[in-house]
């Protein structure tokens, strides 16, 4: 069975080839950046975080004196948690006079809206996941957290490592995110000396994983890991603490955050997750990161009262990747940005970012951390730990 992107080929019509952004591209005046984030539906948990990390950037850059003295002023659209919508978010940004688009997290919303950005040569930026929003590299889509082979190849890292070499996969079939993820895990287990021992599709809307985990309990897997996000992942964190296999449960960085583990409760002990690199930030030694970090979570806590999630550094470190291409481009036409975040190398609280003429991905494995909840806070596992001080970024 495969994941479904809702289809957006009605909307195609309402863009304009070879518009691009340059009507957003005078030299004084704000520079208008849009923002599309899932602020209700299914995905609202991240959007929410994703806008109140841009915020913090935005406030930050402002507060230095913007772009060349010119502030970045943010579009912000919902979509919904609905692929149309942000297709159309997208053309208003772009009829709103955008220079570029910082997009969903939701992967779906994200595939349905770079053909957009490429038909109007307009840079990209997602906060979603999902590979083949890069790959193949598409000229003005770039992406900001790490894509879903990354983060199966950290996890299959950590697997190696601990000695696990048989696993149980269960994924979401109507999430490009999960998807990409399942098939990821699946490409790469055998380099890393893991066995994939039981395969478990499952629709978005499910309510009983009974069926999800029975095969899992005779198959001698020694951790189930699982591809989803949003609600769905706290039902299956509920049913999986009641349902006896005796084996550890490990998510991604689609459930890093409070909103995760405040509703999945005791069900969420325990429950190893990878998630971005300055999730764990209060936790890394004392470096260049470590102090990029401190700076945005101290910032975010004084302003929302909690310290950020995985999305929340999505957000932040959309606008800042943005921000320098555009102080590097020194212009705020499409083509000049795109060229500019092509050979961008830039550190930020959510890691090294490299970005290529081959590479719009531009996050390694080493930017990915493995955690495991403890008292309702995302921590290192000890293997984490180990690594941080083998290699960190800088």
């Amino acid at each position: 069975m495969r994941r479904a992107v809702a289809p957006a080929a009605l909307l195609l019509a309402l863009a304009v080839p070879g518009c691009g952004s340059d009507a957003g591209s005078a030299d004084s005046g704000p520079i208008k950046v849009g923002l599309t984030v899932s602020l209700t539906g299914n995905y609202q948990a991240l959007g929410t975080g994703d806008q109140k990390g841009a915020q913090i950037a935005l406030d930050e850059v402002n507060g230095a004196g913007g772009i060349n003295g010119r502030p970045i002023e943010l579009l912000v659209k919902d979509d919904k948690t609905v692929p149309e919508q942000s297709v159309l978010a997208f053309n208003d940004h772009r009829t709103n006079g955008a220079v570029a688009v910082i997009g969903s997290s939701f992967s779906n919303s994200g595939l349905a809206t770079i053909p957009q950005a490429e038909r109007n040569r307009m840079p990209y930026l997602s906060l979603a996941a999902s590979d083949a929003q890069v790959d193949p590299v598409k000229p003005y889509a770039f992406q900001v957290p790490a894509k879903s082979s990354t983060y199966a190849e950290r996890t299959l890292q950590y697997f190696k490592d601990t000695g696990v070499t048989r696993i149980a996969l269960a994924w979401d079939t109507r999430s490009s995110y999960a998807g990409a993820g399942h098939d990821a895990t699946r490409r790469l287990a055998a380099d890393y000396g893991v066995q994939v021992v039981a395969d478990q599709p499952f629709d978005t809307g499910t309510q009983n994983f009974s069926p999800v985990f029975e095969p899992v309990r005779s198959s001698g897997a020694q951790v189930l890991f699982a591809w989803l996000t949003g609600p769905p992942a706290v039902i299956l964190s509920q049913q999986f603490a009641s349902a006896g296999l005796r084996i550890p449960l490990v998510l991604t960085g689609a459930q890093g955050t409070q909103l995760y583990t405040k509703p999945a409760g005791k069900a969420a002990e325990g429950v190893v997750l990878t998630t971005s690199i300055g999730v764990i930030g209060r936790s890394l030694p004392d470096s260049d990161l470590k102090r990029k970090v401190d700076s945005f979570a101290a910032a975010y806590q004084a302003k929302y009262g909690e310290y950020p999630p995985q999305f929340a550094f999505d957000g932040y470190a959309g606008v800042v990747l943005l921000a320098e291409a555009l102080r590097k481009a020194g212009s705020t036409k499409a083509e000049d940005i795109r060229a500019a975040l092509e050979g961008l190398t830039l550190l930020t609280a959510n890691g090294r970012y490299s970005y290529t003429k081959d590479d719009h991905s531009g996050l390694t494995p080493d930017n990915v951390a493995v955690t495991v909840v403890k008292g309702g806070e995302f921590t290192p596992v000890p293997w984490m730990t180990e690594q941080l001080t083998k290699k960190l970024p800088k």
